[in-house]
């Protein structure tokens, strides 16, 4: 469903009660997205919120599908402007949202949030209502000390912020084709990772929870085999 004719910015169910935000933009040769996820539940969050001046877009898309005033939390993987730069902006909007992430981010970038953060311990489960989500810290993961990620254990999605950033303007809401090879061809031009000691154990730890939704921030979301995939990426980060 296109929420705005001008932007191109569509809301798509990319598993059950899991819906995917995103906005194409033409900057980069080959075009790009920014994707935002929001499950909707009895306590609803959104996983990333966008850059600051997409806050428009992204408030006009939650509206698409539930009163935006209705969320309760706002989590993101690590403090970059697209993973929680609009955050102050809806929490303004939201009276009843508190920011979500783990601990470091808790403790480094608290106080750069309007309400205190609701701070979740690695392993620590979460309940919404019919979904949860857990909490995996993933420092560095790809990068950022802060770095983790949410995991939905009803529909097996893992909210993986920018692992598998693909190029071009992610048309296709969710995909069961190659996501990894797009994939590393921009991670190699762009070396945006931080090829730490611990990325192999991380992503074994990632790979075990045995996800089959993967939430990507840029690009499709993708459907499959998603502990296969982590271990692949983890060959490919070895070589």
């Amino acid at each position: 469903m296109i929420t705005n004719s001008q932007a191109n910015t569509r809301v798509d169910e990319v598993a059950s009660g899991i819906y995917r935000i995103s906005t194409p933009s033409t900057k980069l040769p080959g075009g790009f997205s920014f994707n935002q996820y929001l499950v909707v539940d009895d306590e609803p969050l959104l996983f990333h919120t966008g850059p600051r001046g997409m806050f428009p877009l992204v408030r006009e898309a939650i509206t698409a599908v539930m009163p935006v005033e209705r969320l309760r939390h706002v989590a993101f993987s690590h403090f970059e402007n697209d993973e929680c730069g609009a955050l102050n902006l809806l929490l303004a909007t939201a009276p009843m949202a508190m920011p979500l992430c783990g601990r470091i981010n808790g403790m480094i970038n608290g106080d750069a949030f309007d309400r205190p953060p609701r701070v979740m311990r690695d392993g620590e489960t979460l309940t919404l209502g019919s979904h949860a989500v857990r909490w995996i810290d993933t420092p560095h993961l790809p990068h950022a000390w802060e770095c983790g990620y949410l995991f939905e254990v009803g529909t097996r999605t893992l909210f993986c912020g920018d692992l598998f950033t693909q190029p071009g303007t992610g048309d296709l809401p969710l995909t069961e084709a190659d996501i990894l090879g797009p994939s590393e061809t921009m991670r190699v031009a762009l070396d945006y990772y931080a090829h730490a000691r611990d990325t192999r154990v991380l992503l074994e730890r990632v790979a075990s929870e045995k996800p089959t939704t993967l939430a990507c921030m840029h690009g499709s979301a993708w459907k499959g085999d998603g502990a296969a995939l982590l271990r692949a990426l983890a060959d490919r980060l070895s070589a």
